[in-house]
């Protein structure tokens, strides 16, 4: 297959992963937080501890919206921040003990609706998509 065809079946790919994303997730948050907010938590939740600037890269926003955000989470005691032992000015965050029971709520839902999905699915299509997430994580969604 030559790359030009191979980018396009990646374009239709992302498109269905976002589109399953958005399934499993839907209405999936706490309704005591905003989408960003949760993308946030999300991110922190499979990532921690990440530093500010981190989640800025990967969330797609401005530094002084990240901050915003954060600090509406602080407050919500959703997170802590931590700073680093060695460089005062780095600062990290992880979620709190509050952060984590309303992501494991919220992932109990995605997972409950993963499996439904799955459910007609034979030993062998499990292991045929484990392994392609993981070649998928390995060879394509590297950091």
């Amino acid at each position: 297959m030559d790359k030009n065809a191979l980018f396009y079946k990646l374009v239709s790919f992302t498109s269905s992963v976002h589109r399953v994303t958005h399934e499993l997730t839907k209405n999936a948050k706490s309704d005591s937080i905003s989408q960003v907010q949760y993308s946030i938590l999300e991110y922190i939740s499979v990532s921690q501890p990440v530093t500010p600037s981190e989640i800025n890269d990967c969330q797609n926003m401005s530094m002084p919206n990240t901050s915003r955000e954060l600090s509406k989470l602080s407050k919500k005691n959703l997170i802590e921040k931590l700073n680093d032992t060695e460089d005062r000015r780095k600062q990290y965050i992880r979620l709190s003990n509050d952060g984590e029971a309303m992501m494991n709520e919220a992932f109990a839902t995605i997972e409950s609706r993963f499996l439904k999905r799955l459910e007609n699915a034979s030993k062998e299509d499990l292991d045929d998509i484990e392994r392609a997430m993981d070649i998928l994580q390995t060879k394509l969604f590297y950091p």
